[in-house]
């Protein structure tokens, strides 16, 4: 049989089974790069869970750090807010203990208000709340110190306002008894009078002096007496005459420094001349004093001696209508 141009059926079956064969190897590479791509998928889904599980847990962390400073804070400014607020020492000018915890409190609260702070600083704020208890704690060694000094001075206030009512008392006291004292003393040096004597005095033309009861003859009447007090001090004194005509009237004449005399126990009384004395202590003094009238009345003429405001002595003279004596 001749050549032809058809293939052998063995041949045909040849190319059928190389043709299967490169398909076969086709779907088999892109399975395989199907599959790698899903699992390049699935491992890059894997890392960015694992990524985002990361960033989650470190936020986290850093809300916890950020809460857990914020509450180490409260409590120590409660802590401090606790002795200040209870201790009134402390109310006043600050003190150099005080400025750095409020310095520290200043920057602590500076770095939780901002939102963006770093670790770093939020350890630094961390540190700060140490050193702000350490301050809190000498504080309130300071304020336990002053609590007690402020104790023992409120009892030593109790006593001195005691001690100063009792002296407030005593002092009166010692000022009723300097008082009553001073009244005695007073009282005590009132001058006594004694040896009082009224001689009424004619006046004859050659000077000579002779005493007399007719009251038409007298030109005056002199009144002497004696003073004297023991505790008086020497100086001068005043003593006041009160001389009582027989119509009842005090003799009153400008010439004699006549006024009113404030007694102590019978009021104002109109007095008829103030009569000065130098008086020496422990020494007994005389005194006397002359009281003229143009006219003198019959009857009795009442001398009464006054000192301090007290009648020290008094005497009575009698003036008759007629006759001479002496």
């Amino acid at each position: 049989m001749a050549d032809t141009n058809y293939p052998s059926a063995s041949t045909q079956q040849t190319r059928v089974n190389r043709n299967r064969g490169n398909k076969n190897l086709i779907i088999g590479i892109l399975a395989a790069g199907l599959l790698g791509t899903w699992g390049y998928l699935l491992w890059d889904k894997n890392k960015s869970s694992e990524k985002l599980q990361f960033t989650q847990s470190q936020s986290t962390g850093y809300m916890t750090q950020r809460d857990s400073i914020k509450i180490m804070y409260d409590e120590a400014e409660m802590r401090l807010d606790s002795i200040t607020g209870a201790n009134n020492n402390l109310q006043g000018e600050k003190s150099s203990l005080q400025k750095d915890i409020e310095a520290k409190k200043s920057e602590i609260r500076k770095i939780l208000n901002d939102k963006n702070a770093t670790q770093s600083q939020l350890a630094r704020a961390r540190s700060l709340i140490t050193e702000l208890n350490d301050k809190i704690s000498n504080l309130e060694t300071e304020v336990t110190r002053l609590t007690g000094e402020n104790q023992e001075l409120n009892v030593a206030n109790t006593g001195l306002k005691q001690e100063k009512s009792d002296l407030e008392q005593n002092l009166q006291t010692t000022q009723t008894e300097k008082e009553a004292l001073i009244q005695t003393v007073d009282v005590a040096s009132t001058f006594s009078a004694s040896n009082i004597q009224i001689a009424p005095i004619n006046e004859k033309n050659n000077g000579k002096e002779k005493q007399t009861t007719t009251a038409k003859r007298v030109d005056k009447l002199v009144v002497s007496f004696d003073v004297e007090n023991r505790i008086a001090k020497s100086g001068p004194a005043d003593m006041y005459i009160i001389v009582t005509a027989p119509n009842g009237n005090v003799i009153s004449d400008a010439s004699l420094g006549s006024g009113t005399l404030t007694t102590r126990t019978e009021g104002d009384r109109p007095f008829t001349s103030k009569v000065p004395v130098q008086y020496e202590q422990g020494t007994r003094k005389s005194v006397q004093f002359a009281i003229r009238q143009n006219d003198f009345q019959t009857g009795n003429y009442k001398i009464e001696v006054y000192h301090n405001g007290f009648k020290i002595g008094e005497g009575i003279r009698s003036l008759k209508k007629g006759g001479l004596f002496g």
